[in-house]
C-alpha cells in the first residue's frame, strides 16, 4: 500500500519547448499546490535543447525545491530521454510520465495519482480524442487501428506517454536494457494490470511539435519490430502463396503439353510482370529482415541509451 504521504515524481522530457515551459511550470504548481497530501518531485530531462528550454529548466531548479534537472550530453530522442528521467526517479513511491506540450493536461495527474492510491500499479490515459489535424492525425488513427492487429502483446489503444507507474512498475521498467524503446509496449510488457482514466487530448499549447514525421515513422517502426513477429510470418506466407502459385501454374503447362495441346508463347509484358513482382517480394522480404537485423545489431553494441552531463537540483 502507498504511504501516508507517498513521493510523487513527474517526468517530463524537453526538446525545445521554451514557449510552453512558462505555462507549464505554472499549471504543474497549481496542481501540485492542490495537494498537500503527495510530497512532489519534478524530473526534467533537457534532451539537447537547443532553444532557451535549458536556461528555463535551471533557473527552475535554482528557485523551487523539489526540481530535478538531468542534462543529457545530446539529443538521443524522446524515448531516452522518458528512460532517463524514470531512472532518476526511482526513489519515488510513484512516477507520472508525461510530454511537456501540455497535449496532456497536468490537471489530470490527480486522477491518476487517486487510481494509484486506490491499488492500481499502472494507470493509463486513454485518449477519447485528440485535437490534431491533417497528415499527422491521419498516421496516429491509423498506426493505433493496425497495431493493435499486428502486435503479439494485447497493448490498449490510444495510449501514449501519458501515465502512472508504481515503484514496483518502474523497478521493472528500469531493469529493461534495450535500445529500441516503445513505451506503450514495454509498459504492457511488464505485465502490471493497469487501471484506466479516460481525457480529451489537447492542441500544443505554444511551438511546433518537437516529433517530426520522419521520427514518429521510426517510433511507429520500433513498436511493429519490437513487438510483433508477424512481418516475419507475412514473408513465410507471402513465399508459400507464390510457391504454390508457380507449381500449380508450371503443372498446367506440363498437362497441356502431354496432351498435346498448343499454347501461346508467353510475351515479354507476362515475364516482364512476374519478374517484377518476384523481385519486389524479395526486396520486401530482405527489407523486413533488415529491419530486425539491424535492431540486433544495435542491441549486441550495448551501447548505454543515454548520456548524462550534468545533474541540477533535488536531494
Amino acid at each position: 500500500m502507498p504511504p501516508s504521504r507517498p513521493r510523487i515524481a513527474v517526468v517530463i522530457p524537453v526538446f525545445n519547448e521554451e514557449a510552453v515551459l512558462p505555462e507549464l511550470f505554472r499549471r504543474l504548481d497549481a496542481v501540485t499546490a492542490a495537494r498537500p497530501g503527495e510530497e512532489w518531485v519534478a524530473v526534467f530531462v533537457n534532451d539537447g535543447c537547443r532553444d532557451g528550454s535549458g536556461t528555463l529548466l535551471m533557473a527552475r531548479a535554482a528557485a523551487v525545491p523539489g526540481t530535478r534537472v538531468i542534462e543529457l550530453s545530446r539529443n538521443f530522442g524522446h524515448q531516452s530521454a522518458l528512460a532517463a528521467g524514470l531512472a532518476h526517479a526511482a526513489d519515488a513511491d510513484a512516477a507520472v510520465t508525461m510530454d511537456a506540450d501540455l497535449q496532456d493536461p497536468p490537471e489530470l495527474i490527480p486522477q491518476l495519482v487517486d487510481a494509484w492510491r486506490g491499488g492500481a500499479e499502472v494507470v493509463l490515459a486513454v485518449r477519447r480524442s485528440r485535437a490534431e489535424g491533417g497528415l499527422r492525425r491521419a498516421g496516429f488513427d491509423t498506426f493505433h487501428a493496425v497495431f493493435g492487429r499486428l502486435t503479439d502483446l494485447p497493448i490498449e489503444r490510444n495510449t501514449g506517454t501519458f501515465g502512472l507507474l508504481g515503484r514496483a512498475a518502474v523497478e521493472a521498467f528500469n531493469s529493461l536494457p534495450e535500445k529500441h524503446r516503445f513505451f506503450p509496449g514495454l509498459r504492457a510488457w511488464i505485465g502490471f494490470p493497469p487501471a484506466e482514466i479516460f481525457y480529451d487530448r489537447q492542441e500544443r499549447a505554444a511551438g511546433q511539435p518537437g516529433q517530426t514525421l520522419r521520427r514518429l515513422v521510426r517510433y511507429a517502426l520500433d513498436g511493429v519490430f519490437s513487438f510483433s513477429y508477424l512481418p516475419l510470418r507475412m514473408l513465410t506466407y507471402s513465399g508459400v502463396v507464390v510457391g504454390l502459385a508457380g507449381f500449380v501454374l508450371g503443372l498446367y503447362y506440363v498437362i497441356k503439353r502431354l496432351i498435346n495441346v498448343e499454347t501461346a508463347p508467353t510475351g515479354f509484358t507476362t515475364l516482364a510482370i512476374l519478374v517484377l513482382f518476384l523481385g519486389g517480394v524479395q526486396l520486401i522480404g530482405i527489407g523486413v529482415l533488415g529491419e530486425y537485423l539491424g535492431r540486433v545489431y544495435d542491441e549486441v553494441k550495448r551501447r548505454p541509451n543515454y548520456v548524462v552531463r550534468r545533474k541540477t537540483g533535488g536531494d
